[in-house]
């Protein structure tokens, strides 16, 4: 299958704190390994961390409380969701991807320099913030 999938963590603000970019056959249970292993290197403060399903099981779970120290809580959907529903916390997720989206030659990288490309998306966002 082509394309890619990102996998982001973020702080309360939307502000990006790691990524892995995978293939498009690539679960979000599979690749929460490398996301919660590189966010465990850096953030040792972490207290709690929310995901959508695609992230549930005991994997994930095990996974975020070895290599960061924190909780896995689970967002679930509402019963008899069929459409698009804002979520807590979720929401917070899901804004940063539609910053990161605006860039728009996130598209044209490879997945080993798209992760690169998806900071300095970031990066660019901060610095308008700041300016």
């Amino acid at each position: 299958m082509s394309g890619r999938k990102r996998h982001i963590m973020v702080d309360t603000l939307g502000l990006l704190l790691d990524v892995c970019i995978t293939g498009a056959d690539w679960s979000d249970r599979k690749a929460s390994v490398f996301l919660f292993h590189g966010a465990g290197q850096r953030f040792t403060q972490l207290k709690r961390i929310f995901a959508d399903q695609g992230y549930s099981g005991d994997g994930p779970r095990l996974l975020a409380e070895v290599f960061t120290g924190a909780e896995l809580t689970i967002v679930p959907r509402h019963p008899g969701q069929n459409t698009f529903v804002v979520l807590p916390k979720r929401w917070i997720v899901e804004r940063t991807f539609a910053w990161i989206v605006r860039c728009r030659r996130l598209a044209k990288y490879t997945i080993s320099s798209a992760k690169a490309m998806v900071q300095l998306a970031m990066i660019r966002l901060m610095l308008r913030r700041l300016a």
